[in-house]
C-alpha cells in the first residue's frame, strides 16, 4: 500500500459551478459540457442552494465566463 496522491485532479474541459447549502462553507462542483446546459443548472439550483460560477476549464486552466456572476 502506498500513499494517496496529493496532486489535485485535472478538470475536464467544460463549464463548472459550485453548489452548496445555504450558510455552509463547502459545496460540490458540478460540470456541464455547454454554456446552455450550465445556465439551466444555475436556474435549477438557485432557488434552494447557493450557486457560485467557477468558470470554464480549458486545458487544465480556469477561464472566467463573461456575463455570468
Amino acid at each position: 500500500m502506498g500513499r494517496p496522491s496529493t496532486k489535485p485532479k485535472d478538470l475536464k474541459d467544460g463549464f463548472y459551478i459550485e453548489v452548496r447549502n445555504k450558510k455552509q462553507k463547502t459545496g460540490i462542483k458540478i460540470y456541464r459540457s455547454s454554456l446552455e446546459l450550465l445556465k439551466l443548472a444555475i436556474e435549477e439550483y438557485k432557488g434552494s442552494k447557493e450557486v457560485t460560477v467557477l468558470g470554464q476549464s480549458k486545458n487544465g486552466k480556469m477561464i472566467e465566463i463573461p456575463g455570468l456572476s
